[in-house]
């Protein structure tokens, strides 16, 4: 495809469409220039390729292979885990048409009551870079693009919608755009996808400094820089910013205002033309027909197990595990059956084979046996979908009272309790000192249950390291009294971000960043320098064969680090190469501002906010009334996977009505709330009937797109 010459041939009209998305998940086609239309899916751990219009996860999707969300893979400080399971991931993207998978997630683990922390790596820039790149790497070899999201300073779900970021340079540059630099720098994606936030004031798709000065002209990305759904407030702004594309699109009033601003005089041309050559580029690198190559989806299934087991955190053992396989096991706990594999949300894909512990047992022929006979209990424990989503955070850091209750009860039995995790973030582990073992594994994918039984029963050696650090309690944790709690999110801890808030200050931790334990044991020299480079030596002395990770820290920072897997008796050598160029200083200033009024109601007011006027209420109690009811249709169906993803469904949708805002809701649902509609809604809401009414029944006129258009 011939770029400049399709631009050249290009009417405004037809600009104005192809920044522009939609159908929900597609690039605008132009007919009449051969210009095809790119599909792209939800991710990042495995494909949410949507049947229909579906949208926001509500609807089912096509099968695909549920891998271990970020949160486990993190855990593997293996970056070919990424790139394996990368590959797999755009064989099925190939098969199902899908040209660019939306992930990775590489934000920064600020706080661990983030919502959406499971698809995130890490609260260290580094091993989140790293891996983030790798599985950049794995997807695009295969000819599938990807887009690093969410850009940048994502860290919290409460106001994500129009919260504002307040944090200094030297935070912004040295933590939490450092692994978006690194996955730049190193993979090249094909894209990066914008956030919702403000940063200290100016909302990240109109933020020309970021999309522009950092991330094109000092990192030198070449590719796409498209919105979150919903993400745009002014197009225009955001095309003289940076950002091309804006998705998911089909919102008449964006295409109107380029055009308007095009005739006018205050949108330069050539600003448009940037943002279609940009797009143009992409469309002609990866757009291809589906494969007719099916995956082999049983092959992608056993990696979902491989990886997950190399994630696993052990992160407490007095010598029961591995389990005797003649042990008589009393095996108790809601998630042994219903094994929560996955996050909610967008990320939310439809398995193709699920194995749950239960099922993984019950092949190995073990089955739960009397309190009073059994040589040891094993409880499965974790957060359910209730408690972490995507679309809000939690509420604290606490596993299920019931839960807890039970452990504590097992406890006092005098039996060996063996606690198996199923989570997307650190919880507090009151019974940590009572229980014999804790096997941590975070979300790990469909076929997780044949990991645990791996891993318990000892064929396979855990060898995970934790990649966040696991507070005794929230309130040990910076800014526990703060996070997600207005529209203004004050980094006011700085650079002090997980490890090294809590190394400096010398808080005592549960667990701490990079611990895991293992089957078997491990020597490691001191490190040598040479130069920029370290070199350090790993024996295992113990019995099995296992994996140890070398981690170098220098300033206390990880500044290196490699997994090596080793045989009874083996050594090897691991040489890090470090960086010693001058590090840049930046500031530590920066100006907290205030929230903005809540009244009267605006197009960025939060939803819930609009419960503060009569009008306002009337219009939240409607919208809410549909998830509610959406909710009542779930738990209506017969039980099994099909009920519990609509159950997921329907509580996204509650979440996301809540916190989103007008605006954002009008600039994700297209057609089905048009800008004019949203901006009636909000004049009704502040008792302005007649102006509203008037809005609502003005539609934004503009050119029908190409692809409506008779040839």
């Amino acid at each position: 495809m011939d770029t400049e010459k399709i631009l050249a041939k290009m009417t405004v009209e037809e600009k104005a469409a192809l920044v522009s998305g939609t159908d929900f998940m597609y690039t605008n086609p132009i007919p009449r220039l051969g210009v095809p239309s790119l599909c792209t899916s939800d991710g990042p751990h495995g494909l949410r390729k949507q049947k229909g219009s579906g949208d926001n996860g509500i609807s089912a999707s096509e099968p695909a292979t549920a891998f271990p969300t970020a949160a486990c893979t993190a855990s593997g400080w293996n970056p070919d885990n990424l790139r394996r399971m990368g590959e797999a991931i755009a064989e099925e993207c190939r098969y199902y048409g899908v040209h660019t998978l939306l992930g990775p997630g590489m934000n920064i683990k600020r706080n661990p009551l983030c919502g959406r922390n499971f698809e995130y790596f890490s609260e260290d820039p580094l091993l989140a870079g790293t891996l983030g790149a790798a599985m950049v790497e794995g997807v695009q070899s295969k000819g599938v693009g990807v887009s690093l999201k969410h850009f940048a300073l994502n860290n919290s779900e409460n106001y994500r919608f129009m919260g504002n970021s307040a944090a200094s340079e030297n935070a912004i540059r040295s933590i939490y755009l450092k692994p978006f630099e690194y996955a730049v720098k190193r993979a090249r994606p094909a894209t990066v996808m914008c956030a919702y936030n403000r940063i200290n004031g100016t909302y990240c798709s109109e933020n020309k400094r970021l999309l522009t000065g950092i991330l094109r002209d000092e990192w030198g990305f070449d590719g796409v820089v498209m919105s979150d759904w919903g993400a745009v407030r002014d197009r225009v702004e955001a095309l003289k910013a940076g950002l091309d594309l804006e998705m998911p699109g089909d919102t008449a009033i964006c295409r109107r205002r380029i055009l308007d601003a095009v005739a006018d005089g205050s949108l330069d041309v050539n600003d448009l033309d940037k943002a279609c050559r940009n797009i143009l580029k992409w469309i002609d690198k990866y757009y291809r027909p589906a494969s007719e190559t099916t995956p082999d989806w049983e092959a992608h299934n056993d990696l979902c197990a491989e990886i997950a087991a190399d994630c696993a955190v052990l992160m407490k053992n007095d010598g029961v595990l591995p389990l005797d396989k003649r042990s008589k096991l009393y095996i108790t706990g809601e998630l042994f059956k219903n094994m929560r594999y996955q996050g909610a949300g967008s990320s939310m894909i439809n398995p193709t084979f699920l194995t749950s512990p239960a099922d993984a047992f019950e092949t190995r022929g073990i089955f739960s046996v009397p309190l009073d006979e059994c040589d040891a209990a094993v409880v499965f424990a974790g957060l359910t979908d209730m408690y972490e989503s995507e679309g809000c955070d939690r509420e604290n850091m606490k596993l299920p009272e019931d839960q807890l209750s039970e452990i504590d009860m097992l406890c006092e039995t005098g039996k060996k309790v063996v606690v198996v995790l199923f989570d997307g973030s650190p919880v507090e582990l009151p019974f940590a000192d009572k229980v014999s073992a804790i096997l941590n594994m975070y979300l790990p994918g469909q076929n997780g249950g044949t990991a645990v039984a791996d891993l318990l029963f000892g064929d396979k050696n855990p060898s995970g390291k934790l990649a966040e650090t696991w507070p005794v309690r929230y309130e040990d944790v910076p800014g526990h009294d703060t996070f997600g709690k207005s529209v203004v999110e004050v980094y006011a801890e700085g650079v002090e971000v997980g490890y090294r808030y809590y190394n400096k200050h010398n808080v005592p931790v549960r667990y701490p960043f990079g611990f895991g334990l293992s089957y078997t044991t491990f020597e490691k020299t001191d490190w040598i320098k040479d130069k920029n480079s370290y070199s350090q030596t790993v024996t295992n002395t113990g019995g099995r064969f296992g994996a140890e990770v070398a981690q170098l820290y220098i300033g206390g920072e990880l500044c290196g680090f490699e997994k090596v897997y080793l045989q009874p008796g083996e050594s090897k050598t691991v040489t890090v190469t470090v960086d010693d160029g001058q590090k840049t200083v930046y500031s530590d200033e920066f100006t907290v501002p205030d929230p903005p009024p809540k009244l009267p109601i605006t197009l960025e007011s939060r939803f819930s906010d609009l419960r503060q006027t009569f009008f306002g209420r009337i219009l939240y109690k409607g919208m809410m009334s549909y998830a509610d009811g959406e909710l009542k249709k779930a738990n209506k169906m017969p039980d099994g996977a099909d009920k519990n993803n609509a159950i997921k469904g329907a509580l996204f949708l509650k979440r996301i009505f809540d916190s989103n805002s007008l605006r954002s809701l009008s600039m994700s649902a297209g057609r089905s709330l048009p800008y004019n509609v949203a901006s009636g809604l909000v004049e009704i809401s502040n008792g302005r009937l007649i102006r509203g009414l008037r809005l609502i029944l003005t539609p934004i006129k503009v050119p029908k797109l190409p692809k409506e258009e008779k040839e």
